[in-house]
């Protein structure tokens, strides 16, 4: 089913990268949201390709990143996953399963807050 579209909006993603070609400082924008190049360290990106039925993606993390920001950065962004996947799809169980396993790596990563 087609359809029309009425609004576009752009989002922008700007990588600054040093002479091998390494990111060093990631900016983003999307007016409709009034953000206008804000910094970033990381971002992942996928795309559907429903013709090809595959999954097209773009990673990528600035060269300053700490590995205990990487560690953090997964885990919020499973956990943004399994919301997503719930609002789409109501497979709530699962998702319950995926948050119950992000508990699981934040733990063995020891990025739990301290008690």
């Amino acid at each position: 089913m087609e359809h029309k579209i009425v609004k576009s909006s752009e989002i922008k993603v700007n990588v600054g990268l040093d002479i091998n070609n390494l990111p060093v400082g990631i900016k983003w924008s999307a007016e409709d949201g009034d953000i206008i190049d804000s910094p970033a360290k990381a971002f992942i990106l996928s795309m559907w390709d429903h013709v090809q039925k595959n999954t097209m993606k773009i990673d990528l993390w600035t060269k300053d990143m700490s590995v205990e920001e990487m560690k953090q950065f997964f885990h919020q962004t499973l956990l943004t996953m399994a919301d997503s996947f719930e609002k789409a799809t109501g497979e709530n169980r699962i998702c319950d399963d995926l948050r119950d396993y992000c508990y699981h790596f934040a733990e063995k990563m020891e990025i739990l807050p301290e008690k």
